[in-house]
């Protein structure tokens, strides 16, 4: 079992920063390759952003790319996310997950965490 708690939403003007954290409890967080997914009202959960268990292979939705980073501590149990240059469409809540490997669906990760608002005012 691991459990995930995020933290670090908040609202932000356009252009601005956040960077999103996401602790994992037990002792099997390196286990796992972890992922952001947001969601948006009105629309489906979306990969965000990916990391493998070492950390060494990451992915980002074309959306994000080259504005947020994806970067895990394992001996901290923990994964962030750090966003920069914001964009309204960028508005979501934002959840971390655990699965076996870097997969899109979320339909394979296993356990979540549950979820931070994340706003961007134009």
């Amino acid at each position: 079992q691991v459990q995930l708690v995020e933290s670090g939403g908040r609202l932000v003007q356009a252009g601005g920063s956040l960077r999103l954290s996401c602790a994992a409890s037990g002792r099997t967080f390196s286990s796992y390759a972890m992922g952001w997914f947001r969601q948006a009202p009105g629309k489906e959960r979306e990969l965000a952003a990916a990391i493998s268990r070492s950390g060494e292979s990451t992915y980002y939705a074309d959306s994000v790319k080259d504005r947020f980073t994806i970067s895990r501590d394992n001996a901290k149990n923990t994964v962030y996310l750090q966003m920069n240059s914001l964009k309204p469409e960028d508005t979501a809540v934002y959840y971390c997950a655990a699965a076996n490997t870097i997969v899109s669906t979320p339909y394979a990760y296993h356990y979540w965490g549950q979820g931070t608002q994340v706003t961007v005012s134009s």
